[in-house]
């Protein structure tokens, strides 16, 4: 029985194996999807299927840069035993160059591309990694930047930054410095925007009408409710936007002066104008492990 391109990523869905493992057991059972599984499975490659439902929150996130080019990547495994691995390090730094020299769409589009430093597609080196580890493990998202960029992990893979400068300091002794503070700045006070430019339209209105009922509220005359919302949109933008936030190194000055600050020694200008963070797990189930019933399911 003849197969088709879609039986083999059906497939490669339903066992998490690579394409050309799937090819070669759609081959060997004559298209017949069960018989192909059966036939994974006795090779110890369908594992995989009993894995892909584990909850994967743990792992890494790497940012990475070469030349002008610059990625963030979250890589998930199940336990944070895993983001020790070196080998499971070393899949994800492969990762990331593959998608700074190929630049996919989407992780879909990654997931079919030569991983760099092997000789397997993302998707097959992924479940090599799966196999050999033994956890699952999910290419979670990415954002690939270019630029005059810095890139920073903080606690050793829990959180990823990039930051796109507009400068002509790049390259000059102290830049490089300066760009890892603001990189810093990012990881630790998590804006939402560069700048109060970068603040949709709508976001702001929204963000103004709940403080003007906040005015209300508190029973302050209507005359001097706009004054007051006026005011406190400008608090608002200071805890959203990066360059309006106080830098944590010293707090009597906002991001935008100390790179300003930093700018003119150097003699020239800096602003970042763009910026991705990612936190390992952030917004994904955790794993919660529960000691005694383990230990009960095992004598049973």
């Amino acid at each position: 029985m003849a197969f088709t391109a879609t039986d083999v990523r059906n497939l490669r869905e339903r066992t998490g194996c690579g394409m050309m493992d799937c090819k070669k057991a759609l081959a060997a059972s004559d298209g017949d999807m069960e018989k192909a599984v059966e036939f994974l499975r006795e090779k110890g490659l369908a594992a995989v299927e009993k894995k892909a439902s584990r909850i994967a929150a743990e792992g890494l996130v790497v940012a990475m840069i070469e030349g002008k080019v610059g990625v963030v990547l979250e890589v998930n495994a199940e336990t944070d035993f895993v983001a020790k691995n070196e080998t499971f390090a070393a899949f994800v730094n492969n990762v990331a160059k593959t998608i700074i020299k190929e630049n996919p769409a989407d992780v879909e589009a990654l997931m079919s591309l030569h991983c760099e430093n092997t000789e397997m597609t993302v998707q097959e080196a992924l479940t090599d990694r799966i196999q050999v580890i033994g956890e699952n493990m999910k290419i979670r998202r990415f954002v690939r930047m270019e630029g005059d960029l810095v890139a920073y992990v903080h606690q050793g893979g829990k959180i990823g930054v990039l930051v796109k400068f507009d400068t002509d300091c790049a390259g000059k002794d102290g830049f490089a410095a300066a760009a890892k503070d603001v990189a810093m700045q990012v990881a630790f006070s998590n804006p939402d925007y560069a700048s109060r430019e970068d603040v949709p339209a709508d976001v702001v209105a929204k963000e103004k009408e709940l403080l003007t009922a906040q005015v209300v509220n508190e029973g302050k005359p209507a005359a001097i409710a706009e004054k007051i919302v006026n005011g406190r949109i400008g608090k608002y933008f200071q805890e959203v936007c990066l360059l309006e936030q106080p830098f944590v190194k010293e707090e009597k000055q906002t991001v935008a002066e100390y790179m300003a600050a930093c700018a003119k020694e150097m003699g020239g200008s800096m602003t970042a104008v763009a910026f991705v963070r990612m936190e390992k797990g952030e917004g994904l189930e955790k794993r919660e492990d529960n000691f005694a019933d383990e230990v009960a399911s095992m004598v049973k």
